[in-house]
């Protein structure tokens, strides 16, 4: 997960509910985490509230195998079933609890729209060399996806420690490929996700395939 904020003339870090800054980019009326969600910062979350997830309740999150398999003991602490660094982002978190979390340090989740902007137009007044303001990429790391965590061709077998990826549009990480990220828009009772993951191609990255 992500979260956004919705903005006016606010610029650098935005304190957190926690008393700590979190790192933030500001893209006009909207405010937008760096890097995903991690673990440490959710497990803070979950600590104040006294609250489990659901993963941790149910025995385990899923995986798709042809299908989606529970695998037992895969939670966000241990996200493919050993556990995971502090700094590693977050999953198998439902989007209910994604929401959650957001409103609990101020923010929501982002909408599509807002997704496919931050991800893929170039805002910043003074982009650094590589990318021009107001240019709309083909992937969220610029004209190719090199550099993303995804199912070919990088050094990550399974998902990558946040923000250690190629730094991308309007200088956010891992807007494309890692891990799915999930978006305030449903579509009736099915909850959105946006940037597909570490085990899909570069294709799957393209704001086409939102």
């Amino acid at each position: 997960m992500r979260l956004a904020l919705a903005m006016a003339g606010v610029m650098g870090f935005v304190p957190t509910a926690f008393g700590q800054a979190q790192d933030r980019v500001v893209l006009g009326p909207l405010a937008i985490d760096r890097t995903e969600v991690t673990i440490a910062a959710f497990g803070r979350f979950l600590a104040a509230r006294g609250q489990r997830t659901t993963a941790e309740e149910s025995g385990g999150g899923f995986e798709f195998e042809g299908g989606w398999v529970r695998q037992p003991g895969w939670t966000y602490l241990a996200p493919s079933g050993t556990p995971g660094a502090p700094g590693d982002p977050a999953v198998h978190v439902t989007w209910v609890e994604a929401r959650d979390y957001c409103a609990f340090v101020g923010g929501r989740l982002p909408t599509a729209a807002e997704w496919r902007q931050a991800a893929y137009t170039e805002m910043r007044e003074t982009p650094p060399s590589g990318y021009e303001r107001g240019r709309t990429y083909a992937f969220p790391v610029g004209d190719d996806p090199a550099g993303m965590n995804l199912s070919t061709g990088d050094a990550w077998p399974r998902h990558a420690p946040a923000g250690v990826t190629r730094q991308g549009v309007n200088g956010l990480y891992d807007m494309g490929g890692n891990v799915w990220e999930w978006l305030a828009d449903r579509r009736g009772g099915e909850a959105l996700t946006a940037g597909g993951s570490w085990w899909y191609g570069a294709d799957q990255t393209r704001a086409a395939s939102m």
